[in-house]
């Protein structure tokens, strides 16, 4: 439970990429991290594209970047409709600045284009946004997952186990270096002395 504790924001608007929600979602919960779902209106429920259901937490407005570790945001339709929420654009902003891990994949790529975060960053995504993120300054490249700083990018479904896994390993470093979390071994060490 290298995460347990810790608490990561999700995105989430209607038409979301079921696969690209739940499956980071659920690694991360394994983990051990809290991951609030958040969409434009608390307790509401949201649809995938194929139909499957995810409840919000809370709303955009409701939450402060200050108290999460990391972001997601998954693809499908739904980045288009995120990028239009001025408290999404900040949100996503101010986890850039403080340098927090933002995972993002598929279309989400959409997100951090409109929150002008891409510049100098190498990324991947779906090829269908290739030009967006190129025009917007980043450097693309078709692989499964790519890191560059602090932000975590995917391609698309079938590369979600590399995508997930690399997204947890990088807030468990990120945790570790700004110290976040308080290491099993750290804590017997303060109970021993």
């Amino acid at each position: 439970m290298e995460l347990t504790g810790l608490k990561v924001l999700a995105f989430v608007d209607e038409e979301f990429e079921d696969l690209e929600m739940w499956y980071p979602v659920l690694r991360l919960r394994e983990a051990g991290a809290i991951v609030d779902i958040v969409g434009p209106k608390a307790k509401t429920v949201y649809h995938g594209k194929y139909g499957v259901p995810i409840t919000t937490d809370f709303a955009f407005d409701e939450v402060k970047s200050s108290d999460y570790i990391g972001l997601y945001v998954p693809g499908g339709w739904a980045p288009d409709k995120l990028r239009r929420y001025s408290d999404v654009l900040r949100l996503t902003q101010e986890f850039h600045a403080d340098v927090k891990p933002i995972a993002q994949i598929c279309h989400a790529g959409w997100v951090l284009i409109s929150a002008k975060i891409v510049q100098g960053y190498t990324m991947t995504s779906t090829p269908g946004i290739r030009d967006d993120l190129e025009n917007a300054g980043a450097t693309w490249l078709d692989e499964e997952v790519v890191v560059d700083r602090n932000i975590i990018s995917g391609r698309r479904p079938p590369d979600l186990p590399a995508f997930s896994k690399r997204f947890v390993d990088e807030l468990v470093t990120f945790s570790k270096e700004t110290g976040k979390v308080t290491l099993p071994s750290q804590r017997w060490q303060k109970l021993l002395c």
